[in-house]
């Protein structure tokens, strides 16, 4: 919260944001709602997620990337299996806790934002928030189709991926 102990440097954007969704501002902190302290906990599991999952890629995966070389890298066996399904895991996580953010706020009747004109709920709200549906659905189709993959080949089918 602004005047707070760690505002700035680190979270001095966030002031802006609280007068936009009242979920991360003084009306809900005030109300002792425990949704947001709830959610913040959710987000340190699936950010250190998130870092297991990087970890594991860079550690443990084969092959250059440099972006002038247009190389990959990949993983294979059993390091490759655990980060695929990390990905496939957190990739659900961040989907289904943004629908949640989304459907709390449509069943509240909008209480946490709906004093906002149309141009701050779209460009402070909507905007920013909605990256998070369709980047974790690419990554569930992507880590799923290379999950059902793996499992083809382990059952003794074509080794051909399927879109």
């Amino acid at each position: 919260m602004p005047s707070g102990k760690w505002h700035s440097p680190f979270f001095t954007p966030y002031a802006l944001y609280g007068t936009v969704d009242y979920m991360y501002g003084w009306p809900a902190y005030e109300s002792n709602n425990g949704f947001t302290q709830a959610q913040a906990s959710m987000n340190i599991f699936e950010s250190a997620g998130y870092l297991g999952y990087l970890y594991l890629f860079w550690k443990h995966g084969d092959g250059q990337w440099t972006y002038e070389q247009g190389q990959q890298r990949s993983m294979r066996g059993r390091w490759g299996g655990l980060a695929c399904l990390f990905g496939f895991s957190l990739s659900i996580l961040t989907f289904s806790k943004t629908v949640l953010y989304g459907l709390n706020e449509h069943f509240s009747g909008y209480h946490y934002i709906g004093h906002n004109d149309a141009f701050r709920l779209i460009f402070l709200w909507i905007i920013p928030n909605g990256l998070w549906i369709p980047l974790p659905a690419y990554m569930m189709y992507a880590f799923g189709k290379d999950i059902l993959h793996g499992l083809s080949l382990a059952g003794g089918e074509d080794d051909q991926k399927q879109d």
